[in-house]
């Protein structure tokens, strides 16, 4: 299973990515995160948690990061891997932010029911709120 939504954010990928790379504060932008806390640096092969809202606590890994660019988290579950992945597409003076969301492995049409169609729901509002972090922080005065 996999799945995948888009946002035009007038703001550069830079900026965006630094939300991404602060951990600790998604859920300040990502309605569905409670809580969030990386090992080490923002770099590929660093472990975390993550808590989503009404979800147990779970161990994730930076598998891909390319600075500016994306990133991909896994989550590992029994007989499956689920993916996030994150990228940024600048547009003009737009970034284009895609998130998706994929399932392997023997178990992954199960769990890409159980939990995969709730994440589906709710991926626009996600990128609704990194959208709406990113453009206020454009506005803010440092």
């Amino acid at each position: 299973m996999h799945f995948a939504n888009s946002v035009e954010i007038a703001a550069q990928p830079g900026s965006i990515f630094s939300l991404y790379s602060n951990v600790s504060d998604w859920p300040s932008w990502d309605p569905e995160v409670e809580t969030s806390s990386l090992s080490g640096p923002f770099v590929t092969g660093t472990w975390g948690k993550l808590k989503p809202k009404g979800g147990p606590s779970s161990k994730i890994e930076l598998i891909e990061v390319s600075a500016g660019k994306s990133f991909t988290v896994q989550c590992k579950l029994p007989l499956c891997a689920m993916r996030f992945e994150h990228q940024l597409v600048q547009k003009g003076t737009l970034t284009v932010a895609t998130h998706s969301v994929s399932f392997t492995g023997l178990l992954s049409p199960l769990f890409g029911l159980l939990i995969g169609t709730g994440i589906k729901k709710t991926l626009p509002s996600t990128l609704d709120g990194l959208k709406r972090a990113a453009e206020a922080s454009l506005q803010s005065p440092r």
